[in-house]
């Protein structure tokens, strides 16, 4: 294969047709987070949920965020589950996801078929204060394995906490990307020339990352905007 491919569509239809054995895989689903009621969880935007309201972007919106926790639970079942399919003996998982849907991403990856391995933790440094509390300024990375490990066919040692802020200005190009330090780290779990799959591939950050560490990528993004900027940024780290 090429160093990168992207898939436009949905990730249930699009992950069946997909018979690339891949190294780990390497997501950022939506979380479906928040909302005491269906009237919450319907009525807000992603854009809502997760951008200040003193922020000045204009970044598109992306669907697929208004579930349940039991909708959400079993959805994402069934996208690592065809993941699980694709992932060679002893490769990785790791799934971002929030405090709020632990439970649920610990019980589809296991449902999935990986054994869960632990959780990881991502903090960001520029996270809103909150009067009177504590500040909410982790999310985390839910991550296992397709069956016993292979240390020595990656002798890695990654950490199990790390820090970065979200892109600002003209790098931001998605209203919840991760960094990009912190996915050249993440990525770093296959061995070189590894193929690591992110089926909520979103602007591409996981992508750039694996080819800035030398991996190839397979990506799926279900929305044709962040479809298109994934491509252009996939090309320029390319090239």
């Amino acid at each position: 294969m090429r160093d990168w491919t992207l898939y436009e569509g949905d990730a249930l239809t699009i992950l069946p047709t997909v018979d690339q054995p891949v190294d780990a895989v390497i997501c950022d689903p939506p979380y479906n987070s928040g909302g005491r009621t269906m009237t919450e969880r319907t009525s807000r935007s992603a854009r809502k949920k997760y951008v200040a309201s003193e922020a000045t972007h204009d970044l598109a919106e992306f669907t697929g965020e208004n579930r349940d926790q039991r909708s959400y639970a079993a959805w994402l079942s069934l996208i690592l589950a065809h993941c699980h399919r694709l992932t060679r003996p002893g490769g990785a998982c790791l799934v971002f996801t929030d405090w709020r849907q632990i439970p649920s991403t610990t019980d589809a990856l296991q449902a999935a078929g990986y054994t869960w391995r632990g959780i990881a933790s991502w903090q960001k440094p520029l996270a809103r204060p909150q009067r009177g509390r504590i500040k909410q300024e982790c999310e985390f990375i839910v991550w296992g394995s397709n069956g016993a490990m292979i240390p020595d066919n990656n002798p890695v040692y990654l950490p199990g906490h790390y820090t970065g802020s979200q892109p600002r200005g003209t790098e931001r190009q998605h209203i919840t990307q991760k960094p990009l330090d912190v996915m050249r780290q993440l990525v770093r779990i296959t061995p070189p020339g590894g193929i690591i799959l992110d089926p909520f591939t979103g602007s591409g950050t996981t992508g750039a990352a694996a080819l800035a560490e030398g991996r190839r990528f397979i990506g799926i993004e279900h929305s044709a905007h962040y479809a298109a900027v994934a491509r252009h940024r996939l090309d320029s780290t390319a090239a």
